[in-house]
């Protein structure tokens, strides 16, 4: 009779623990029992185990098996112990090597047959593995391009139990298995929209420009037609390549997601378009046993983009409505807690009435007032109040049409200098705080003693406020995005010009 330990780890949002899988063979009743506070998926390891190890020739003990996941009050989820249970049992009942198998932090979920099915949040999982500690991991070998994209770690990629037995010193000849892969990952051969297929709508497309260099929000309100998907769909595209730290997050938010990664790294920033009939735990995560990321962790340091926004449930909506402000989504359970970053631009597109045509100009709008009141007020005015840019967007005329045709229009890699260029200035006077972004900076340290602008330059914002035009939360973000405006220009601060535009794109507003 004997004991033995190995590691694994449970994954809680997107950060893991470590959790000590033991196995323990005593000389009771026939049987084998999983403890720590398994979920269905998890409790039922213990039929795909004994029939994994059978038909890959290393059978379990016939006596009694208690196999513990401590720490016990954590919860486990998936199927993904299954390969460390296998191992420990077998090291329990000395067929492979304790020591070795000690050593090693394993994941991956067996079939019957005995081959290592892909698993879930393998890049996060290997992550935790290296963060406390940990040098060498087991994974199946679908799982085995993405565990290597965690630096200084040794990754062991198996196709099978009877494998990773060898592996760990079980004395059994090799049998050749075929591999279960990871589904292929497609590659994204689509270009991203090029801003030079905009027409018209000048206002807007340097909006746009304003809204990536600073990490704005953006609110697009306009009849059908006028553009704003299309405007919307190139925000991602002036957007910088993703920093190292931001990448990784990015991946492992995919990873967590059951998305493929492949062998690389995501470079570029997400894109995320949920339906409007989205759940408010498909926007912000959830989930009835493994709390998994919704759409806007999902396009953390990307484009949340809500089309036809009057059209989402409003509590849907007002979910949204603290991650805006924290960048943090917290989905709390009885027994834990899970967080996801959110860090994520959101645009909103609107139609200004339910027949879509008010103030459109060429069609006469069928919705009597009270009907147009009804339907933007689905949009909360907390909510709106967070969001720094809103502009009205218009259809183009034949004459704005046959002009665009002849002037030669901004690239969205042209754009996209400018903005990395604004961000930065951004970056560079911003170098001794902890923000990067304009959009990141609160409104007490612009308005404190060092950042303070003049007051003949403040003073059409400061009339605004007076006659209730704007909230003081609007007067901050009015104060951000002048920021980024004189970024965006070159120039070393705002001036009233910078004001006064940023006025404009904030509530349509002149000073």
């Amino acid at each position: 009779m004997g004991i033995a330990r190995t590691h694994a780890v449970a994954m809680l949002g997107l950060t893991g623990a470590l959790v000590e899988v033991e196995a323990d063979i005593s000389a009771q009743l026939p049987g084998m029992i999983l403890i720590g506070l398994p979920d269905a998926a998890l409790a039922q390891a213990t039929q795909r185990v004994r029939a994994a190890a059978t038909n890959s020739g290393c059978p379990l003990t016939v006596h009694r098996l208690t196999i513990n996941l401590s720490p016990a009050a954590l919860p486990k989820h998936g199927a993904g112990f299954d390969l460390a249970i296998a191992l420990a049992c077998l090291a329990a009942d000395s067929t492979v090597s304790e020591k070795s198998v000690g050593q090693v932090v394993h994941f991956g979920e067996l079939a019957l047959d005995g081959r290592l099915r892909p698993t879930l949040g393998i890049l996060p999982g290997v992550m935790t593995a290296a963060r406390l500690g940990h040098t060498t991991v087991m994974v199946p070998i679908g799982n085995q391009a993405e565990a290597r994209l965690v630096p200084n770690i040794r990754v062991i990629g198996v196709a099978s139990l009877r494998e990773a037995a060898i592996f760990h010193g079980a004395t059994l000849p090799p049998i050749p298995v075929e591999a279960i892969l990871a589904a292929t990952v497609p590659a994204n051969l689509a270009a991203e929209p090029d801003l030079a297929d905009v027409i018209g709508n000048d206002d807007a497309i340097l909006a746009l420009q304003i809204a990536a260099a600073g990490g704005h929000h953006v609110f697009l309100l306009g009849p059908p037609g006028a553009g704003k998907t299309m405007l919307a769909a190139r925000l991602p595209g002036l957007l910088p390549d993703l920093d190292p730290a931001s990448s990784l997050e990015v991946s492992s938010l995919r990873s967590l997601s059951g998305l493929g990664l492949g062998g690389a790294l995501i470079t570029r920033p997400p894109w995320e378009a949920p339906h409007h009939t989205a759940t408010a735990a498909a926007m912000v995560g959830g989930g009835n046993g493994q709390i998994r990321p919704g759409a806007a962790s999902q396009a953390s340091h990307g484009v949340l983009f809500l089309d036809e926004a009057p059209e989402f449930a409003t509590p849907v909506l007002d979910a949204l409505r603290q991650p805006l402000e924290s960048g943090w989504i917290s989905i709390h359970r009885a027994n834990a807690v899970a967080h996801f970053p959110a860090r994520f631009q959101l645009v909103m597109a609107a139609n200004p009435c339910p027949c879509g045509q008010y103030g459109a100009g060429d069609l006469s709008c069928t919705c009597p007032p009270n009907a147009r009141r009804r339907y933007l007020a689905r949009i909360s005015g907390p909510l709106l109040d967070r969001i720094d840019i809103q502009l009205n967007v218009k259809r183009i005329t034949a004459a704005q049409l046959r002009l665009a045709t002849d002037t030669q229009r901004m690239t969205s890699v042209t754009a996209r200098k400018r903005v990395v260029a604004a961000r930065a200035a951004a970056a560079e006077r911003l170098g001794s705080t902890p923000w990067t972004l304009n959009s990141q900076v609160p409104g007490p340290w612009l308005r404190g003693t060092s950042t303070r602008l003049a007051p003949n330059t403040t003073a059409g914002l400061d009339r605004a406020l007076e006659r209730g035009g704007i909230t003081m939360r609007g007067y901050d973000r009015v104060l951000r995005i002048a920021w980024t405006l004189a970024d965006y220009d070159g120039l070393t601060s705002p001036g009233p010009d910078q004001i006064g535009h940023a006025l404009y794109l904030r509530k349509g507003m002149t000073s």
